[in-house]
């Protein structure tokens, strides 16, 4: 019901928003470019996200494959076991969707988004083997979704590179800030979605594993900010995300071999499902694209800004940050979206502005949460998304609160 209300109430608010400016503003050309936003975001669903997912799919499943007649996946889920069991007490310990999960965890940190979605998609497959209502999202399923969506990366690869095209004196200056906002981000989402499935992290497991992947991820930034050069930063992110990525294609194709598997045949095996999940995705894809595309158009974040501008005027708050919210607020809804707007900002008022780096903040602090509940719930065929959005989009906004916060205490 919720996917219901929410994607009807993109169309209702944009129309709204679009009448109003053409009576009041006089822009006789809104309706166009929301009609033509229509078409191009239908287009680009499957011509630029399904199709070329289909290839991706089809790679990485059969790698997947591969794993898990290796024995990694099972090895993985063995490892991980004791603290997922506490956050996914619904998913038995030796599952192979424990070792998906962490496989698509892996892959985002390391902002590998190519491998992270096939991995994403197959966890979210074996997740409803389990799930006893296929068009309702389990606890599981929620619990995992809201964390992907929380968009948990150690180095933001992509917006460092943006920076550099467009001159910053420090592209790599963002990196403890988005690191330190997704973490908040992704805590947030797990908290929120622990109290309304009943699930207590107050106990030695959960707080073990969160204190150890905080000092991990503490440790990191040191290390970086500390011991290497920005210039150096951009170099081992680099080499360090494939190399790791290559060596477990590596480590699965030999563990299969030793385990007297045939590596190609189980690759093929699995690829296959490539092309179904890429296909079966399109509907949702589209609908949600062209709904996003709506909004977009129709000048809805441009009235919500000036909005909240005006408020935070009244209260006495500053106000510096506002001109870098569109990138906030169009994050949830969609990627590349978020990233024109990024890019506008460090245009507009430069790439080492306080608003500049502020919008990369907010592109770096959480993920395409509309996108992502589109295409995995829609890949298995769930259409009753339960709070699944709402603690998504509460995650999304500690990421934002965040973000505002560390980018005063840095750039400020």
């Amino acid at each position: 019901m919720a996917l219901n209300y929410i994607w009807s109430g993109f169309f209702i608010v944009g129309f709204v928003a679009a009448l109003l400016q053409w009576l009041f503003l006089g822009d006789n050309e809104i309706f166009k470019k929301i009609i033509d936003g229509t078409f191009e975001s239908a287009r680009a669903g499957v011509m630029d996200i399904a199709l070329p997912l289909a290839g991706v799919m089809t790679l990485w499943l059969g790698i997947m494959n591969i794993g898990e007649k290796a024995g990694a996946v099972g090895w993985l889920a063995r490892v991980i076991a004791p603290f997922f069991s506490r956050i996914f007490p619904d998913v038995p310990k030796d599952h192979p969707a424990t070792g998906h999960m962490v496989m698509n965890f892996s892959a985002n940190l390391l902002g590998l988004d190519n491998a992270a979605t096939p991995f994403g998609l197959k966890a979210m497959e074996s997740l409803q083997t389990l799930n006893p209502q296929k068009d309702t999202a389990s606890n599981a399923q929620i619990m995992f979704l809201v964390l992907h969506t929380s968009g948990l990366t150690l180095i933001p690869l992509a917006i460092m590179a943006q920076r550099a095209i467009l001159g910053a004196a420090n592209p790599a200056d963002i990196f403890i800030p988005c690191m330190i906002a997704t973490y908040v981000a992704t805590v947030t989402g797990i908290i929120a979605v622990s109290l309304r499935q009943g699930i207590n992290l107050l106990n030695r497991v959960v707080l073990g594993w969160l204190g150890g992947i905080t000092a991990a991820i503490v440790a990191l930034v040191c290390y970086f900010t500390i011991f290497l050069t920005k210039q150096e930063i951009e170099l081992v992110s680099k080499v360090a995300s494939n190399l790791i990525l290559f060596s477990i294609i590596i480590i699965f194709i030999v563990g299969a071999m030793r385990k007297g598997e045939n590596v190609y045949e189980a690759f093929i095996e699995g690829a296959k499902g490539g092309i179904t999940t890429s296909l079966t995705v399109i509907p949702y894809l589209v609908g949600m694209l062209v709904a996003i595309s709506v909004i977009r158009n129709s000048g809805v974040l441009g009235f919500i800004v000036a909005g909240l501008d005006w408020v935070f005027v009244q209260l006495g708050m500053h106000t510096e940050f506002t001109p870098a919210l569109p990138t906030a607020l169009m994050k949830p809804l969609s990627g590349s979206g978020s990233k024109a707007m990024m890019i506008d900002a460090m245009q507009t008022y430069g790439v080492d502005s306080f608003v500049g780096r502020l919008a990369c903040i907010f592109q770096g602090s959480a993920d395409t949460t509309f996108y992502i509940v589109a295409l995995y719930f829609g890949s298995v065929g769930i259409r009753k998304t339960r709070y699944a959005i709402s603690c998504g989009l509460i995650a999304d906004f500690a990421g934002i609160v965040a973000a505002i916060l560390v980018a005063y205490m840095f750039f400020g």
